[in-house]
């Protein structure tokens, strides 16, 4: 294996491993935590039942992302979900005006934009993705 596939490799799980995470510890507290994402959008201009109804999907998508990713499950079609769900995230930020989560989130994106950019050295994957 070489330096540039190990590291796609470390990287790709650990963005896997992050993104499932997030997902796994809010799945026991859902009520909770749709509850207060949803508290948060009160005063913007997106509509709270929509708002509530991502909510309840959040912590699954992240599961299920996170799983995609930790295995290589064709990587590209998984990063570029991935990347949709971080602009969906990033949109959601701006009507909250809330810019420090942005920036974290844009670390994502920038981590999402390495491995896809780098796909050509991933290895150990479930279902290797062509990087064409």
């Amino acid at each position: 294996m070489s330096n540039h596939q190990l590291a796609f490799l470390l990287a790709r799980i650990t963005l896997g491993i992050n993104f499932f995470f997030h997902g796994f510890v809010r799945i026991p507290k859902l009520e909770a935590f749709a509850s207060g994402l949803t508290q948060g959008f009160k005063g913007t201009m997106l509509p709270l039942a929509l708002v509530e109804m991502i909510a309840y999907a959040i912590p699954f998508i992240e599961v299920i992302l996170g799983l995609l990713i930790i295995f290589g499950v064709a990587s590209k079609k998984s990063l570029t979900a991935t990347a949709i769900f971080i602009i969906m995230l990033i949109t959601g930020c701006a009507f909250k005006e809330d810019w420090g989560a942005i920036g974290t989130q844009m670390l994502y994106a920038l981590f999402i934009f390495f491995l896809l950019k780098n796909l050509e050295y991933e290895v150990w994957a479930v279902k290797k993705s062509s990087s064409k």
